[in-house]
């Protein structure tokens, strides 16, 4: 497919349903890829009744936003910074629905060099997880500049956005392929996804920072303990947008594919997820083949990824839907898997759990017009 066919795949604009949110178990969108291999084991019953519950409400948080692409909660609080991809904005969101502006990241630059690209923009948001806006005030994004991709660091002091730090530089960007989710793991150290900048080849070498998770010091220096004695974590990805922990401390990654399959992953150190030789599952030896998958014109093209008592909750793109997947008894495979506000809200992408409750807060991606998307809050029973 060519770059200007896939870019019109992965940024069509849907209207806005009136349907009401309903729930459908789909099977025919969720299928291993030919030829693959068993690997989920058995779930312990149907999706509903897996622990974790299941969306029972969902109701419009704030409205009026532009492309929110990034939410990242302030420790100890259930209020949220919010970016917007276009805008460079950085928004304060509280649980009430009220928000304001705390500032722009400088030097973002939206539009590819290449026409026939997508765009950039400002993407992922972390706060530092012992930030009290005193003696921390640390909060990283992703952004695109000119020349490519960079993780920076600015201050936040609960009111307002400071100072510029970039943390790394040399990550290619690559109209829609640049990652851009960035997270904090339960070992303290800063997970970064990247894209493959269009270049297959990248996600396949070690040395590249780009088509892979990186995993890094708030300085930006390489974690302890990394596999390859660099910044990678872990490799072969095509454009990953979605991380998020289970209670065992297990990574799980969303990764979108090409034309063939998406993919959902179980990210291990120094694992080799397959891109371009892979699409999602295949025989080749030394590849990690993904724990689910999706055609992308059937549910597919997934953004983002939250978990609540461990089940993932994957937003979807061209999808236009929230699906459900529960982590099965051994903590390595996927239960049935349930789809929920199909087309209702039109392309779904920010989705995080908010601390101490059982809701996620998710936002749609580019409907069409200006300031039409908004933040839902979505109630687990």
């Amino acid at each position: 497919m060519s770059r200007l066919a896939h870019r019109a795949l992965h940024r069509v604009r849907p209207g806005i349903s009136a349907l009401t949110a309903v729930t459908a178990v789909v099977a025919a969108a969720l299928l291993p890829s030919p030829g693959a291999a068993a690997q989920s084991a058995p779930s312990g019953g149907d999706g509903a009744s897996h622990k974790g519950g299941a969306p029972t409400g969902i109701s419009r948080l704030a409205d009026k936003w532009a492309n929110p692409w990034g939410l990242s909660f302030l420790p100890k609080t259930t209020s949220a910074l919010v970016t917007e991809r276009y805008t460079s904005a950085v928004w304060l969101l509280k649980p009430d629905g009220s928000r304001k502006k705390v500032g722009t990241v400088p030097n973002t630059v939206a539009a590819d060099p290449d026409p026939a690209m997508a765009d950039g923009g400002l993407l992922g948001v972390a706060v530092s997880p012992t930030w009290n806006g005193t003696t921390d005030k640390d909060v990283f994004f992703v952004h695109t500049v000119a020349d490519g991709t960079r993780v920076v660091k600015m201050r936040f002091d609960g009111t307002s956005l400071s100072g510029y730090t970039v943390v790394i530089s040399g990550i290619k960007r690559g109209g829609d392929h640049n990652g851009g989710t960035i997270a904090f793991g339960p070992d303290g150290y800063l997970y970064v996804t990247t894209g493959d900048g269009h270049d297959n080849k990248a996600a396949q070498d070690k040395n590249s920072l780009n088509g892979k998770i990186l995993r890094i010091t708030k300085s930006g220096a390489a974690a302890p303990g990394n596999p390859f004695g660099n910044r990678v974590y872990s490799l072969g990805l095509r454009n990953p947008e979605g991380l998020a922990w289970d209670s065992r401390g297990r990574l799980w990654a969303a990764d979108i594919g090409r034309t063939a399959w998406d993919e959902l992953n179980l990210i291990e150190k120094g694992r080799n997820y397959g891109w371009p030789t892979c699409e999602g599952t295949c025989s080749t030896p030394g590849m990690t083949n993904p724990k689910m998958v999706w055609k992308p014109a059937e549910g597919g093209v997934p953004a983002q990824v939250a978990i609540v008592n461990d089940v993932l909750y994957v937003s979807t793109l061209l999808g236009k839907r929230l699906w459900r997947l529960p982590i099965d008894a051994s903590g390595t495979g996927i239960g049935p898997a349930t789809s929920y506000y199909q087309g209702t809200y039109g392309r779904l992408r920010a989705v995080a759990k908010v601390p101490g409750a059982d809701q996620l807060w998710l936002g749609s991606s580019g409907n069409t017009g200006t300031n039409k998307d908004v933040i839902l809050k979505v109630t687990i029973g």
